[in-house]
């Protein structure tokens, strides 16, 4: 039970990345008021708590209405998680999500007087629950049936969306004291963690497609 609560808490946080929440906010959320920010916070993991808890017990059906064996799944959700693992060793995410954030900081400093709603979009999607961590939730879920498995998976996901939370509440702090450099090691080094569970999920995949595993 142990070695599967750290392996998702790995998974999703690399998938979710709350190193990279503080700064991202801070930038997005700049022009706002304090009660608005901490609004935009608690509505945001809220949000992203529901969607990924859809997709963990609602996933298996979707893949059976679209004819998606979970195998072809678990193959498909590790290629993904594999290509986010190499944008995070060459930092390619961080600049994607950097422009993002700069991008809802600009519209914000053209209308001051407004406080968008970004709760939804880009808070809850993509930043939080993104295709990465919506393929993680998925994958764990179909390859762990037991109530005391899910259990441990669900405490991994939710510890994230907590660090996630106290990211956006802490947000000011927390970018002064995390450098880039920190950053940046962070991700590296939970980006290659990422990529061998990626390759994992793969290999699972086809060895019971292929029923490889058979004797």
């Amino acid at each position: 039970m142990l070695s599967l609560f750290l392996a998702s808490f790995v998974t999703f946080f690399v998938a979710i990345d709350p190193v990279a929440m503080a700064p991202m906010f801070t930038t997005m959320t700049a022009r706002m008021s304090k009660e608005w920010r901490d609004q935009m916070a608690w509505k945001s993991v809220a949000y992203a708590t529901g969607i990924l808890l859809a997709f963990a017990f609602g996933g298996a059906w979707l893949l059976e209405q679209i004819h998606v064996s979970i195998d072809a799944f678990r193959i498909a959700g590790g290629l993904l998680l594999f290509l986010i693992a190499v944008d995070m060793l060459f930092e390619k995410r961080t600049e994607r999500r950097e422009e993002r954030a700069e991008k809802v900081a600009a519209e914000q400093a053209k209308h001051p007087e407004h406080q968008d709603d970004i709760s939804v979009f880009p808070l809850a999607i993509p930043l939080i629950a993104g295709p990465g961590a919506i393929a993680s939730i998925m994958l764990f879920f179909a390859q762990n049936e037991g109530a005391l498995e899910r259990t441990m998976i669900l405490l991994g996901a939710g510890a994230n969306l907590a660090l996630c939370l106290g990211a956006f509440l802490l947000a000011g702090p927390i970018s002064k004291i995390m450098g880039p450099q920190i950053g940046s090691m962070l991700t590296r080094v939970f980006g290659i963690l990422l990529a061998a569970l990626a390759a994992q999920f793969v290999v699972d995949g086809i060895t019971n497609a292929f029923n490889l595993g058979g004797s």
